[in-house]
């Protein structure tokens, strides 16, 4: 199983200080029901309810950039708080006092950064959890359940990418749909092997 990483542009990051002192980090990693930028032929939006199973009894990190080397809190350890609420997948963290965190309290409330995004895996079975769909606006992953969250990032480039496990599982839609798409599959998948040469 590939994780897949989603973005939050917006995420309403902000570093404050709590009343008896404490440093803190708050945010969104995922928002409900807003549409994510092209993730290379598709849409994708993440339903109220969907992180509820994987959030039981997970031990998940918070990071900067993803980057396993700069860990700013973790649930078992108590220093992460994730939640789901009526806008999305809420993050507190109690960042420690090391020179990597105060600097990126100091970054974000500079504004320097600003996003925040989540690692994430989906069911092997490619049914359990999403659902594709045709809109004239073009083709929509719908999220509605998540095997596991990996980590929470806060993100100085906040990106929506495709991964490979996102892009394998909108093959499949396709093929279950009219073959009047075809030609739409070739164009998805040249612009992705496109945007992969550029990187």
């Amino acid at each position: 199983m590939q994780p897949d990483i989603r973005s939050t542009i917006g995420a309403e990051l902000r570093a404050m200080t709590t009343p008896d002192g404490t440093p803190t980090i708050v945010g969104y990693a995922a928002i409900f029901n807003s549409p994510s930028e092209d993730l290379g032929g598709f849409r994708e939006v993440i339903r109220p309810g969907a992180f509820a199973a994987a959030l039981a009894g997970a031990d998940v990190r918070a990071l900067i950039n993803h980057d396993r080397n700069q860990v700013l809190g973790r649930t078992k350890a108590g220093t992460l708080l994730l939640h789901e609420d009526s806008r999305g997948l809420r993050f507190q963290i109690n960042p420690p006092d090391t020179q990597f965190a105060r600097d990126l309290q100091t970054s974000i409330g500079r504004g320097d950064v600003s996003g925040a995004s989540f690692r994430f895996y989906m069911f092997d079975d490619p049914a359990r959890g999403q659902q594709w769909r045709s809109e004239p606006s073009g083709v929509v992953r719908e999220l509605t359940e998540i095997a596991a969250i990996d980590d929470v990032s806060v993100a100085a480039y906040p990106a929506y990418l495709a991964t490979e496990v996102s892009i394998r599982s909108l093959e499949e839609y396709r093929r279950s749909q009219p073959r009047r798409d075809e030609a739409w599959i070739v164009r998805a998948w040249m612009k992705l092997r496109l945007e992969e040469a550029v990187i």
